[in-house]
């Protein structure tokens, strides 16, 4: 009778963009004593997975690591598998940089490896239906997604023992279960009880095969599993357990374990991920009662197989700032893919401009920054301003490839962030920026191109269902669990620190508030602004590539204590821009005038009295480091800085990113400024992180009703 086969599918991966110390310390504690532990045990054979970012650093790095993995291929211990270079998950990108992506990375691995990959690990094991013909087009034979793919298609357990063919158009791909209760036990259970798993497993599917695709991270990299895995030898002890039972039971690749067998049949699998990423991606408030919903029916598996969450694509809904670095990817690659179109190549120069910015936009696709569960993703602005970096380089060529050498100021009038409404896009060699009128008439996007750095790149403080969780964070625990488990915090009192913001972080927002109101009620989100004004709908009345004039109205009585009914306001916003070859300046000049309404109604020639706001929001990353600064009155203060700036203006710098912003705000009687700090779960536990400066131009307002201010 043949063997029951274990097929493990290991996959490591390290974002763009990440910290260098962090990558050295998960090799060290993780990649490397992996590798060293599998090599002691000739009958562990299994798949590996590296994404191509990951793969260059080693590559760089540790170059002998690289001779370790080949001579483990060579003795046919280890089967090197593809995917996507920089680990985008695949489907939200487009179908040319999906092939680009997998074909890129199958291409390097071969140059490495001397063998091209059948396989593709999927980032994240997001599945859409149209994945196989995709796959297939990039010459890839096999994937792994979860168990819960197949059972939301009405598959049940005791039928995943092997694997299955999907279909897209004709083209197919041969698709592997990766079951769940394998990814819990490996290495999170005892090794005892994950040989019982298999030797059921052998009993009920004679000849069959029990598959898992996991991160290599947990295997030393998580909090704890170092210690676990290889202090106290679980990993050595597994690998051996599974030599000691070769009688019946023998681990192989995944490739090999297709080729030696039939597949169980075909399978029609809808968009899914893992269960924890479809509870992550749900809106915050469905997300907890859905929770509690799954803890409801833990005992009921028959039950929990089919409650589902959301999938994948709802991060963009529920993130705003993911569905802006989302869509500027998508703009980017329209814009690349335009130039590649346009006929006969031009310059080799030319060619090897474009050829770099390909690269760039590949990088900024990297998939950790568009979400946020367990791991920071999203929350991390490091990650987030790798991929605006390589997109604001990759942008840079694309409109210079396109304008030659012809100095330009271009204007686009379109739906940038695919929500319905019109943003609008005004483009040079030195900036780009994207206008939101329908977001409180603000920008949401502003590069500086000479040094590529992306300018607002902040993050809206938001609920998050693990914040009610934060009472309950440790600052260690000695338990090892999956991280899935953990609630660990990296400093006391992070409750105290939960706040919400109103709106999106983007810059040069209207805040009109009433008398009264401090600089501590604006660090505190106190200010009790009018929503309207805010963050209403602002109308477009002029758009040039030089200026755009948006303009919004209404009353002011339901916002601002002492404003009386039919006094009306009316807001012009007038964004001018120009460059020259040291920088650019955008200009935001605000006109605030009583409307015809308030003129008519009665009353309306008392003054009304206010405070206004303009507030700039910057994020230049780093708080307390002596190289990113403010500086004004002679002095100089760290990001991390809050409080008030007598006077109109202020500066802040950046050495590393070599750029620095000059504000004015031109007769204000102070410049009010708080950091914006948010509250986040990553895998190391709670975390506070500096996103940026919001920056407020404040001042005191007497409008009657035949004046202009």
């Amino acid at each position: 009778m043949p063997k029951f086969n274990l097929v493990l599918l290991i996959h490591a991966h390290q974002p763009v963009g990440n910290f260098d110390h962090v990558m050295e310390r998960t090799y060290e504690h993780c990649y490397l004593p992996f590798v060293q532990c599998v090599a002691r045990h000739p009958r562990v054979r299994l798949g590996l997975h590296y994404s191509g970012s990951l793969l260059e650093w080693i590559a760089e790095r540790h170059p002998e690591y690289i001779h370790q993995i080949g001579a483990l291929v060579a003795r046919n211990q280890i089967e090197v598998v593809g995917g996507g270079f920089y680990e985008p998950i695949l489907i939200t990108i487009p179908l040319e940089d999906q092939i680009e992506q997998i074909r890129r990375l199958s291409g390097f691995i071969e140059k490495q490896f001397g063998k091209r990959p059948a396989g593709a690990w999927l980032a994240e094991r997001v599945w859409e239906p149209q994945l196989p013909a995709a796959l297939a087009e990039a010459g890839m034979d096999y994937t792994l997604v979860d168990d819960s793919h197949f059972l939301a298609a009405g598959r049940e357990l005791p039928e995943l023992c092997g694997y299955y063919v999907a279909e897209e158009r004709g083209r197919t791909v041969k698709v592997i279960p990766g079951l769940k209760e394998l990814r819990y036990l490996l290495p999170f259970g005892s090794v005892d009880d994950s040989v019982a798993f298999l030797r059921r497993s052998a009993h009920d599917h004679p000849g069959g095969m029990a598959s898992m695709g996991d991160d290599m991270e947990k295997f030393g990299g998580w909090p704890h599993t170092w210690e676990h895995c290889f202090r106290d030898g679980w990993l050595d002890n597994f690998f051996t357990a599974m030599e000691s039972n070769w009688d019946w039971l023998e681990m192989i690749p995944p490739g090999e374990a297709l080729s030696a067998r039939m597949p169980l049949g075909r399978v029609d699998l809808p968009t899914a991920s893992y269960t924890e990423m479809m509870e992550w991606v749900l809106p915050t408030p469905v997300r907890q009662r859905f929770h509690a919903l799954r803890e409801e029916f833990a005992g009921r598996p028959d039950v929990r197989r089919f409650l589902r969450g959301g999938f994948w694509r709802g991060f963009f809904s529920k993130y705003a700032e993911a569905n802006l670095l989302h869509k500027k990817m998508l703009r980017v690659s329209s814009k690349l893919r335009r130039e590649s179109r346009k006929g006969p190549k031009k310059s080799a120069k030319g060619t090897a401009a474009r050829a770099r910015a390909i690269t760039n936009l590949l990088r900024a696709q990297c998939n950790d920054a568009y979400w946020h569960g367990i791991f920071g993703g999203l929350y991390a602005p490091h990650l987030r301003t790798a991929l605006w970096r390589d997109l604001v380089r990759a942008e840079t060529t694309a409109d210079r490839l396109h304008h030659g050498s012809k100095k330009y100021q271009g204007m686009a009038q379109l739906d940038f962030d695919a929500d319905g409404r019109e943003e609008i896009e005004i483009t040079s060699p030195q900036f780009a920026a994207v206008i939101k009128p329908s977001g409180g008439g603000t920008l949401e996007v502003l590069d500086f191109r000479p040094s590529a750095v992306t300018l607002i790149n902040s993050l809206q403080r938001r609920v998050e269902a693990y914040h009610s969780r934060l009472r309950d964070a440790a600052q260690s625990t000695d338990r090892v669990a999956s991280i899935h488990d953990q609630t660990l915090a990296k400093e006391a009192g992070l409750e105290k620190r939960l706040k919400y913001d109103r709106w999106p972080r983007n810059t040069f927002r209207l805040l009109l508030f009433a008398e009264g109101k401090t600089h501590a009620d604006f660090e505190a989100l106190r200010l009790e602004e009018s929503a309207l004004f805010a963050g209403g709908d602002y109308q477009i009345e002029r758009a040039t590539p030089q200026e755009i004039q948006l303009v919004a109205e209404g009353p002011l009585c339901k916002s601002i204590a002492g404003a009386e009914p039919g006094k009306d306001l009316r807001a012009v916003k007038a964004f001018k821009f120009d460059w020259n070859e040291k920088g650019f300046t955008v200009a935001c000049r605000l006109d605030l005038g009583r409307s015809d309404s308030a003129l008519r109604a009665a009353g309306a020639d008392t003054p009304l009295r206010l405070t206004v706001g303009l507030e700039i929001v910057l994020n230049l990353l780093a708080p307390n480091v002596p190289d990113r600064y403010f500086e004004f009155s002679g002095s100089r203060q760290p990001l991390e800085w809050s409080g008030v700036v007598e006077g109109s203006r202020l500066r802040l710098a950046d050495e590393w990113q070599d750029v620095a912003v000059e504000i004015e705000a031109q007769g204000a009687s102070h410049i009010w400024v708080a950091p914006i700090e948010t509250v986040s779960e990553s895998e190391e536990g709670f975390e506070r992180v500096y996103q940026g400066s919001q920056i407020l131009g404040v001042w005191t307002v007497d409008l009657g009703s035949a004046e202009a201010w």
